[in-house]
């Protein structure tokens, strides 16, 4: 009896580390329907200090053409989106990266193995050549650039999350990209900080609000999907942020 009882503790506890595990693992890549030309895909890694952590991106539709905003956070779940947007009927025509982090551009590699032109500021390229990671094969060094004229547009608010950390503007749909440099309403730290430049965030951040009076939604890199008052809550953290 005692025997068989240490089997069903055993097992119990066994049960439980293989849940706990479970629990643990990042979720699948999701991709959901923003309206009929806009797609949130979000992707999820487990982080040593921070736990499981979601990353927003976009997938923006013009006509037949798919344009990629921020890749997946792998390689493999990248390959899976460009699937997804061929069994769409879509082509996937171009790719930005905002910055340099894995989880905007760790999908630069499998873009440009399939012939689809990648794109990404001059200082980003240079960030990804200093590690020794591949680079986007299109540049571009001004404040703002059009990946697509009227409909993408890419600026450059200043320094925050890293040195070089861009956003993306939807003038037509008044929406605002703003990757890593945007903090979610949900956020009370400013999260990996490794790169970042704080003394110069909080001028960035106003210089964004200023330069975009007119938006109405905003994705940040991470967390939910909100309106500008992230570009205020992010202005503000990074403001009162003490090292």
């Amino acid at each position: 009896m005692r025997l068989i009882k240490m089997l069903q503790v055993a097992f119990v506890l066994l049960l439980v580390s293989n849940i706990t595990f479970a629990a643990d693992k990042a979720p699948e890549m999701q991709i959901e329907k923003l309206n009929d030309t806009m797609y949130l895909h979000v992707t999820s890694q487990d982080i040593e200090g921070f736990g499981v952590v979601s990353s927003n991106g976009l997938v923006v539709i013009e006509g037949t053409d798919a344009y990629l905003l921020d890749t997946p956070w792998s390689a493999k779940e990248t390959e899976a989106l460009h699937h997804w947007i061929q069994q769409h009927g879509w082509t996937l025509k171009a790719s930005i990266s905002t910055h340099f982090h894995a989880d905007r551009a760790i999908g630069i590699e499998y873009l440009n193995s399939q012939d689809i032109p990648t794109y990404a500021s001059q200082m980003t390229n240079e960030l990804l050549k200093a590690q020794n990671k591949p680079q986007a094969t299109h540049t571009f060094d001004d404040e703002s650039f059009w990946l697509l004229k009227d409909d993408i547009e890419v600026y450059y608010p200043g320094p925050g999350h890293t040195q070089d950390n861009h956003v993306v503007w939807l003038p037509q749909h008044k929406v605002l990209l703003g990757g890593c440099f945007v903090r979610s309403q949900q956020s009370f730290g400013l999260g990996n900080i490794a790169d970042a430049n704080v003394k110069d965030w909080p001028a960035s951040s106003k210089r964004l609000i200023k330069h975009y009076p007119d938006v109405q939604t905003v994705i940040p890199g991470h967390g939910r999907v909100g309106g500008p008052e992230l570009l205020q809550h992010t202005a503000k953290m990074t403001t009162e942020f003490k090292l």
